[in-house]
């Protein structure tokens, strides 16, 4: 007798879920539980890497992601404006800033501005600046492409109806237009603080003292001195703790603006 449609597709996931039964029982046979605990889970460890993973490393992330994030805002929101202006050589400007950016790995960017800007022009730049302008820099080139769109998704029946009451297209585009479009695009830049804070670990590259140490930073220090890997989870766990309310803040966002996107 033929299954029908409903039948299929329970039986189907019925294998789904045995199957995932079946990795679990092998995983749970297979793992050496006693040197997954010595490696993972050393309290001894954990208890040596506190407080300073919370107030050196966790507070560096912190700091790092949230100066690249405010200055890379800024630049993108230029960027974002050169982009739609009628000027062409501004588009011009924009739209190679925004591709070559976000064409290249900000693992290069940090080596370039690091060491390439100090030899070009025989200036040299702190660790904090450095990595603040690193990663606004890469950031900038995606949050200008977010903040470009969502400049356009603003219903143009809202610009005509300021610019009958007499403002300026500089005032329009100041009060009217930029406050919607970052209603709309408060989702997406989100995403983008996310990814700042993960790129935020590549300050390795420049070599920093014990007190400018960030999370990832941390963690492989801590792993080379205790042998083991349970720093390196540690600092996982306070990746997640910045991540997590942040791609929740998201979701919440994206359905307080009833689910607008942006491309």
């Amino acid at each position: 007798m033929a299954l029908t449609k409903r039948q299929r597709a329970k039986a189907f996931r019925g294998v789904q879920y045995g199957l995932l039964v079946v990795i679990l029982i092998v995983f749970a046979f297979v793992a050496d539980w006693g040197t997954i605990k010595r490696a993972f889970f050393d309290f001894e460890v954990m208890s040596k890497l506190f407080p300073d993973v919370i107030l050196v490393a966790l507070k560096n992330t912190i700091i790092y992601t949230a100066l690249g994030f405010a200055v890379g805002l800024l630049l993108g929101l230029v960027l974002a404006l050169m982009k739609l202006s009628p000027v062409p050589p501004y588009r011009w400007i924009a739209t190679i800033y925004i591709e070559f950016f976000r064409g290249i790995p900000a693992l290069l960017v940090f080596i370039a501005f690091n060491f390439g800007i100090p030899l070009a022009f025989q200036v040299r730049f702190d660790n904090l600046s450095t990595v603040t302008i690193s990663l606004a820099i890469v950031g900038a080139a995606y949050m200008a492409e977010t903040i470009r769109a969502g400049i356009q998704a603003v219903p143009k029946g809202q610009i005509e109806a300021a610019r009958s009451l007499g403002m300026s297209q500089g005032r329009t585009m100041a009060t009217v237009v930029i406050p919607q479009a970052f209603r709309i695009i408060l989702p997406p830049l989100t995403n983008e603080l996310i990814m700042l804070t993960k790129d935020s670990s590549l300050i390795y590259l420049i070599g920093v003292q014990y007190e400018q140490l960030e999370l990832t930073k941390f963690g492989r220090d801590a792993m080379n001195q205790y042998r083991g890997m349970t720093p390196i989870l540690v600092a996982g766990a306070l990746y997640l703790i910045i991540t997590l309310p942040l791609g929740y803040l998201s979701r919440r966002l994206e359905r307080h603006t009833g689910g607008k996107k942006v491309s």
